[in-house]
Parts: structure tokens; sequence; C-alpha cells
């Protein structure tokens, strides 16, 4: 038997599901300055994907990347979601 396929499908599920939080939180505390560690994460990754023989570790990275650089516009779009009271806004320090 093969399973091959079954790890790459909840891997990717749950790379996917770790991008969610990360993108809401990070637009939380950060807002949408952060969006270049996204892109370097996500180009970091094809790169590394594509340098990789093992299919499994190579297809996993490739959607670390791909979820990364999903996770930009995503990023942007959190911010409209929190201007639109979906989200709760950050508020800064008064000091």
């Amino acid at each position: 038997m093969y399973f091959t396929g079954l790890i790459i499908g909840i891997a990717t599920f749950l790379i996917i599901g770790l991008f969610h939080p990360l993108v809401i939180k990070g637009e939380y505390y950060f807002g949408v300055r952060i969006w270049w560690i996204f892109a370097l994460m996500g180009v970091a990754t094809i790169i590394a994907s594509i340098l990789t023989e093992n299919i499994l570790i190579s297809t996993l990275l490739a959607v670390w990347g791909a979820s990364s650089l999903w996770s930009i516009g995503e990023l942007f779009e959190q911010r409209r979601r929190v201007e639109r009271g979906w989200f709760p806004k950050r508020e800064k320090n008064k000091k």
C-alpha cells in the first residue's frame, strides 16, 4: 500500500490550516507590513521544492510556498475584514 497521496493530503490540510491563524494574528499584531516575510518564505520554499528530489518533501515544500504567497493577498483582505468590523482591531497603547 502507498500512503504518499494520503500524507500529502493531510499535510496540505494542516499547512493551509496553520496559515489561517498566522494571517489573522499577523495582521492583528503587525498589520500588513509583514507581507514581505510571507513573500520571502514563499519564494524560498518554492526554490527548495524545485531542488528537492524526494517527491513527498518537494510537494509539501511547494504547498508551503504556495500557501505563503497566497497569504500575502489574505493579509490585505484581512485588513479589509477588520475595517468592516468582522474581526477585532488592535488598540494602540495610550501612554
